[in-house]
């Protein structure tokens, strides 16, 4: 409960300034569709040999792709994004572990409220979110082995809601409604690890929605992006909301190279009644096409 309550004090003052790499920039001058894909990769080495300091030989490399589609068309508009990470390192004696894995893709469905650009628009989104490969926590099991905790569609979150969102800029957003959540767990005997019965594979939920965004560069080739998604199912006590809570800082050293540095917060009491955090500090190189 504790922590639930630190997170939703971060969520009610990131109302204020808020929509980042979960988001769909659709600017109000584009007419006509546009697309913008960018993939990279990043990757790290060491190695030690005699070194009074010490250390454990090891290699990592993660690649990463985003495709972004806007389209709009007088007042109706339309994004659509696929967002992937996946990265694994090799470490002395302790083999491969997987240091990122995310499969997230979004449909977004935008009507302006009024005749002349409002701020005003009525929203639908459909997310789907998991990830490509088996998670493990390392040690975990009753016997120091690895512990499976989760895998591909185990979870898989596929989430459709629908509101009103207020647009001031193209860089900012903050939107309300009713939403439908179904989690599906591919694996059965994970089910109980993410609020499922046993033997059950899959649960819908029917609740409200809060989610808020904002993306700029606030520097010199320094871009900053955050979004914040809250789920409150029907039936459910307000301390059991979902949160979602992402942050991606991006430092471009030229048109190839960049710094990245992405910090996440979840809670979600179905599978743990802490705080899941989640940060990569990254560098390497990245191309975007349109």
């Amino acid at each position: 409960m504790k922590q639930y309550l630190i997170l939703f004090s971060v969520l009610f003052l990131l109302t204020e300034l808020s929509f980042g790499q979960d988001s769909i920039a659709i600017p109000d001058t584009l007419q006509g569709r546009s697309t913008s894909w960018t993939v990279g990769i990043n990757g790290s080495q060491a190695s030690y040999s005699n070194w009074s300091q010490g250390g454990v030989n090891n290699i990592a490399a993660t690649g990463r792709s985003t495709l972004t589609i806007a389209y709009k068309k007088d007042r109706f508009a339309y994004g659509f994004l696929v967002d992937t990470r996946y990265g694994k390192t090799q470490i002395q004696n302790e083999g491969n572990r997987k240091i990122d894995d995310r499969l997230y893709i979004k449909n977004r469905f935008l009507y302006d409220l009024g005749e002349d650009e409002s701020d005003f628009k009525a929203y639908a989104n459909i997310r789907i979110r998991t990830q490509f490969d088996k998670g493990f926590n390392y040690g975990g099991g009753p016997d120091g082995e690895d512990l499976l905790i989760s895998s591909f569609m185990a979870p898989g979150y596929f989430s459709q809601d629908v509101g009103i969102a207020y647009v001031p800029s193209d860089n900012f957003t903050f939107e309300a409604g009713l939403g439908l959540q179904q989690t599906f767990v591919r694996d059965e005997n994970l089910g109980p690890s993410y609020g499922l019965d046993d033997g059950d594979r899959f649960k819908s939920e029917v609740g409200f929605t809060v989610g808020s965004g904002f993306n700029a560069e606030i520097a010199s080739n320094v871009e900053f992006s955050t979004s914040i998604n809250a789920f409150k199912a029907f039936g459910k006590s307000v301390s059991s909301t979902d949160v979602y809570f992402s942050n991606k800082l991006i430092g471009r050293i030229n048109n190839y190279m960049n710094a990245s540095l992405n910090f996440d917060l979840v809670y979600d009491d179905d599978f743990s009644d802490r705080i899941q955090v989640a940060q990569v500090l990254s560098m390497g190189i990245s191309f975007t096409l349109r």
